[in-house]
């Protein structure tokens, strides 16, 4: 599992690059690519700068493939066993790669068209992101509803776990969120370290640039599954996964319902890689008796 937008740190993959030359051989092509200094942002950031979209989403890609390729170079039996990728959001996209569908070089080509896309969506309209803890689906969305005025935007989007899910909309109606979401039993709202409007209508402009990135890029069948955050299923069909990738930006993040797939179809052990443990917290609240672990920061 790779995690998304939101897990980026000051600090992440450096330990990976001072302990393995080839984490530290990863950061180098990206910088090459990227044109700027990605180990260094990672390492000392800032973190105002680590948290703008058209940063943090190479810097997380690059993480997560770094420690992918750590952990399968010293844990080779377990590696051998993975069955299926997924990840959150920006993670999707290296799961993707990790599974073989990309090159590195296209998929960080990729996730950076991605941000810059979602950047000018984000510049375009005063919108932004936030975690409510309690509530489920049907009370958030009526909360949501009494926190909208005329034509704003404010919707569930990324549903991680039961009594997690972030909505994602106008800036203005997020700040009336957290009266309406206490009054309905929500036990904390925790805004969340992104640019804008994730996975919601107001993210529509960048399918188009996305598509179109998407179209340029080889993606070949994946070796395993990855499991699609906009349906939930395991797909490989390289012309299914574009589709999706596309959809995704626009489309609520259905987590808990891929995290539930995926056990339905026998996967019985789940490694976050990368930074952060957000992924195995929710893997527990889906699931107790999951086994889950980590590997990266």
């Amino acid at each position: 599992m790779f995690p998304g937008q939101g897990a980026q740190a000051p600090g992440m993959g450096i330990s990976l690059c001072q302990n393995y030359p080839s984490a530290d051989d990863l950061f180098a092509r990206a910088g090459e690519i990227l044109g700027y200094d990605l180990k260094g942002l990672c390492a000392d950031g800032p973190a105002e700068k680590l948290n703008e979209t058209v940063h943090s989403q190479p810097a997380l890609f690059v993480v997560g493939m770094a420690a992918a390729q750590v952990y399968s170079e010293t844990n080779p039996e377990y590696a051998n066993k993975i069955a299926a990728a997924a990840g959150l959001s920006l993670g999707e996209y290296t799961a993707v790669c990790f599974a073989g569908g990309m090159s590195f070089e296209d998929g960080l080509r990729l996730v950076q068209k991605r941000g810059e896309a979602m950047q000018a969506c984000a510049d375009a309209v005063e919108s932004s992101m936030a975690s409510v803890l309690g509530l489920d689906l049907d009370q958030l969305n009526e909360v949501c509803e009494k926190s909208r005025e005329e034509g704003e935007i404010l919707q569930p989007a990324n549903l991680l776990c039961p009594g997690n899910v972030a909505v994602s909309g106008h800036t203005t109606a997020i700040n009336r969120l957290e009266p309406h979401a206490t009054a309905a039993g929500a036990m904390k709202v925790i805004p969340l370290s992104v640019a804008g409007a994730f996975h919601t209508p107001l993210m529509q402009d960048a399918v188009a640039a996305l598509t179109q990135a998407l179209a340029d890029v080889e993606i070949t069948p994946t070796r395993i599954p990855v499991y699609s955050n906009v349906d939930a299923k395991p797909h490989q069909d390289p012309n299914e996964i574009r589709e999706l990738l596309a959809k995704q930006v626009v489309n609520p993040v259905l987590w808990e319902a891929s995290v539930r797939q995926m056990i339905q179809d026998g996967i019985d052990g789940f490694l976050e890689a990368g930074t952060g443990r957000v992924l195995r917290g929710t893997i527990k609240r889906i699931d107790r008796k999951a086994n889950t672990d980590g590997f990266g920061d």
